[in-house]
């Protein structure tokens, strides 16, 4: 298939510059015992048929970005919870240290 963009995400917009639909080999065309009033119906049956097998590739676009978003999501917490942690230790380094040098300067 020589086809570059998807139905998600078309190579452009305007249907007149994109390709035309080339039927597939297992698709019944018109010329083959199918009435000439059938062609309608084989023309959205070929274009439902490459939207379906299309219909994985969004779903695993739409998964990947909700897994995506949802990493992102629990790294921001870790980090969060890591700056947290280091911001108590340095408070309570900084404590000790005032402890210390207040008892030097008393004695």
């Amino acid at each position: 298939m020589n086809i570059t963009g998807t139905i998600d995400r078309p190579v452009t917009h305007d249907p007149k510059k994109q390709a035309p639909m080339k039927p597939s080999t297992n698709e019944p065309t018109a010329g083959s015992a199918i009435e000439d009033t059938t062609t309608g119906a084989t023309d959205s049956r070929q274009n439902r048929t490459r939207e379906m097998q299309l219909i994985p590739e969004a779903l695993a676009r739409a998964h990947m970005h909700d897994r995506l978003q949802e990493a992102e999501s629990e790294r921001r917490a870790v980090s969060l919870a890591s700056a947290r942690r280091m911001q108590r230790r340095a408070e309570r380094a900084s404590r000790r240290a005032r402890r210390a040098l207040a008892i030097a300067v008393m004695q």
